[in-house]
């Protein structure tokens, strides 16, 4: 009869962790530190984004108010600086330095030509790509730790039962109450992985969303910015 690998009696997880070989604790920190980088991550996006929100609805308001350009200029000043009030006021200083005088009602002010107009767009698509990258910035370590994290746990796990089995070779024996408690060491490192990159990949692909929302904003109002041009025959 073979003989049982001697083993320390396992009441908990965390029994398990405290008396895991030195790589399974190793991949657990890493994972550990991932887990206080992605909760860090989350939290400041989800204020950032809040904020972001609430001044978009204030600025879209103070916009549909307005009943002319001159008007929504004047609005400007009194905004909170957003990335939506950096939006239009790119857009409105290039358009100023293309028309003199345009938005006091000046007669010697000319119309946009088609060239100008162009370069006014690539002007606002400039800023709104600025813009969708800051509010884009730190998402790329979610989307990092919700692909790594698995993989460090599966990692783990292969470590732990490459374990298992050389003390079971060592041991010569392959009673099952020696084997369980390596396997089951190895698999919290899986569990762990799963743990914190779930959450990540969830929150990576909520934030993105948001982002694309607020990219169809800008394009939106970009649009309109020089639909309202066209009507206030200023190209």
């Amino acid at each position: 009869m073979n003989d049982p690998l001697p083993q320390t009696q396992m009441e908990s997880p965390l029994d398990m962790i405290l008396g895991a070989s030195v790589a399974t604790q190793i991949v657990l920190i890493v994972l550990f530190l991932f887990s206080v980088l992605s909760l860090w991550v989350i939290i400041s996006k989800v204020r950032h984004f809040q904020a972001v929100r609430r001044q978009g609805d204030r600025f879209l308001g103070k916009m549909e108010d307005a009943g002319n350009l001159t008007e929504a200029s004047e609005a400007l000043i009194g905004l909170p600086e957003s990335p939506y009030t950096r939006l239009f006021r790119g857009g409105l200083s290039f358009f100023a330095e293309l028309s003199p005088g345009a938005l006091f009602g000046s007669s010697q002010a000319s119309g946009l030509s088609l060239t100008q107009l162009e370069a006014l767009r690539l002007v606002m698509d400039k800023v709104e790509a600025e813009e969708i990258d800051e509010l884009a910035h730190g998402l790329n370590w979610l989307a990092i730790i919700g692909s790594v994290s698995p993989l460090l746990g599966l990692m783990g796990t292969v470590i732990g039962i490459m374990n298992t089995f050389l003390g079971i070779t060592a041991a010569r024996s392959t009673n099952i109450s020696a084997v369980a408690p390596g396997v089951a060491e190895a698999l919290i490192t899986t569990v762990a992985g799963l743990a914190v990159a779930i959450p990540s990949v969830i929150a990576y692909n909520h934030f993105v969303s948001r982002l694309n929302l607020v990219r169809g904003e800008f394009e939106g109002f970009a649009s309109e910015f020089i639909g309202t041009l066209a009507k206030e025959r200023h190209v």
